[in-house]
């Protein structure tokens, strides 16, 4: 084992002397110091080289391990490792390479401030990140802390709200907290005008109204919040389609003709930072997949065009794999191949030919073959009367 030479200390607004004697020890030692701009204001009374992050950020390991050698600091805001640069270093280098140093983060303190239970709340950072991921989380009576990217993220989040009926909804920024310069900034998502400090922490209190979206994480949703052109997987299908994928926090889904999305959108909805990849050729089905992956909060939804199994070549091996358009023999194998050990494998056929190659298929492959048939209540004149949906054939198996 390797004695450590990199220490990532988490430092405050209080500066150093906000920490510990033996983590203020550390820094005073450090020939260099890695850090944001604000992070060498705040520790400036120390000397030592300074770098800054790099341009690319990604380019941070290779030179951080240039540095090895040298009694290296790298410098985050409060606690590290809790959506901080921490975590990133870990990944790359080895543990007995780190000591870590964390401070007390922004989330403890806003709970603090705002007197909420960290057990009963959502945390999440939209800081460098798209905005509209956090709009998968408004949900009725939710609270939520979030880490901004800026002054103007409060009022794009209000806007989230005020569009979803969540207007009412109390929103808090605490910005500067634990420094000479804080500040709190009180209102409601649809009247919300401040204008606030860049370096801030958003408290939003949930409050639906009577006719607001009820947009949930568990999938289901409902049609009509789509964009569709009428073929898609729909909602009762899908609801049971995802529970045999079984989203799972971090995993991969290939969707193979993914159409308007909305397996992959449900997907990476239903767990915490799932990734989707959507395969789909016609570019007007695209269009509305990445549409809808903006507007239900999963902007990352990545989508690829071409026509299977040749665009499945090259993309990272999937956790699962639903194959709702494309479906033969031919991409299932290329697909099975590239599934993961305990990978879930789904797909549905509406046609008597894909029905055909599924039973075929599951003869050799085994797994579960089930027909789902949907009827829903249509008014005829002044009564009502049942309209079957198409009956869909689904095949689901998993990886051993």
């Amino acid at each position: 084992m390797s004695d450590p030479w990199l220490h990532i200390v988490g430092i405050g607004e209080d500066g150093m002397d906000g920490l510990l004697p033996a983590t203020r020890a550390v820094v005073e030692a450090a020939e260099v110091i890695v850090g944001g701009e604000r992070h060498h204001e705040l520790s400036a009374a120390v000397t030592a080289e300074r770098l800054a992050w790099p341009s690319p950020f990604d380019a941070l390991i290779g030179m951080l391990q240039e540095l090895k050698g040298k009694r290296v600091v790298v410098l985050a805001t409060g606690d590290p490792l809790w959506f901080s640069v921490g975590a990133r270093i870990g990944r790359e280098i080895d543990p007995s390479e780190l000591v870590y140093h964390p401070q007390v983060g922004a989330f403890q303190l806003a709970a603090a401030r705002m007197g909420w239970s960290m057990a009963d709340l959502e945390t999440l950072t939209v800081h460098g990140r798209p905005v509209e991921q956090m709009i998968a989380f408004i949900q009725p009576d939710a609270r939520l802390l979030i880490l901004t990217t800026g002054s103007d993220t409060p009022g794009k989040i209000a806007a989230f709200l005020t569009a979803r009926g969540f207007g009412k909804s109390k929103m808090t920024v605490l910005a500067n907290m634990g420094g000479e310069e804080e500040q709190r900034f009180d209102g409601v998502a649809e009247g919300w005008e401040h204008e606030v400090p860049p370096f801030n922490t958003l408290a939003v209190d949930c409050i639906a109204a009577p006719d607001a979206a009820l947009l949930p994480r568990v999938p289901g949703l409902a049609d009509d919040l789509f964009q569709n052109d009428g073929t898609m997987t729909k909602q009762e299908v899908r609801a049971a389609t995802l529970a045999k994928l079984m989203p799972m926090r971090g995993a991969l889904l290939w969707d193979i003709g993914t159409g308007c999305g909305s397996v992959a959108v449900e997907w990476m909805r239903s767990a915490s930072y799932a990734q989707a990849i959507g395969i789909e050729p016609r570019a007007d089905r695209r269009s509305m997949a990445a549409a809808n992956a903006l507007a239900l909060g999963v902007p990352k939804l990545q989508l690829v065009d071409g026509t299977v199994p040749a665009a499945l070549q090259d993309l990272p091996a999937p956790d699962a794999v639903f194959i709702g358009g494309g479906l033969s023999r031919e991409t299932f194998e290329f697909a099975w191949e590239a599934l993961r050990p305990l990978g879930r494998m789904v797909a549905n056929a509406v046609t008597i030919e894909s029905e055909a190659t599924l039973i075929a298929l599951q003869k050799d492959y085994g797994g579960e073959l089930v027909k789902i048939s949907v009827e829903r209540a249509e008014a005829i004149g002044p009564l009502s009367g049942w309209k079957p949906l198409r009956t869909v054939t689904q095949w689901s198996l998993i990886k051993r």
